[in-house]
């Protein structure tokens, strides 16, 4: 019984990921107004690893997992498999390195909170008060 109810939150949790909308945060004092779609797909791809100002940027990811997914999904249109292998050939080839993983959403705030040109993004309900908002991914 405890098992079957487990399981069942487990899949409402998975459900609710998979349909969270998005927000990419900067620190509140950040360089950064707000991104378009496009420089967020450039940014978390990879393509670029400067602010439009020429700041390096810090990009934070979410742990491995159905919001990160989501997120990535959402965002580049990309699932998670296609993700890994660009990815992988950036890497492999030296081009860049990808997005520093956060444990949790709580680090996620802490580091943008932290860092002036740090982005990072959080289902929309998890985003905290006072990191800017700088996209929105429904």
């Amino acid at each position: 019984m405890v098992r079957a109810l487990l399981a069942a939150l487990a899949g409402l949790l998975l459900c609710a990921a998979a349909h969270a909308e998005f927000v990419l945060v900067g620190h509140p004092d950040g360089p950064l107004d707000s991104l378009s779609r496009e420089q967020a797909d450039q940014l978390y791809m990879g393509r670029r690893n400067t602010l439009p100002d020429g700041t390096p940027v810090q990009l934070i990811d979410l742990p491995a997992g159905p919001a990160r997914d989501r997120f990535y999904l959402l965002l580049t249109g990309k699932n998670p498999a296609q993700v890994r292998a660009w990815w992988s050939r950036q890497v492999f080839s030296g081009r860049a390195l990808p997005p520093r993983e956060a444990a949790d959403a709580d680090e996620v705030r802490r580091r943008v909170a932290d860092v002036p040109a740090a982005i990072g993004y959080l289902p929309a309900d998890e985003a905290a008060d006072g990191l800017k908002i700088l996209l929105r991914l429904p």
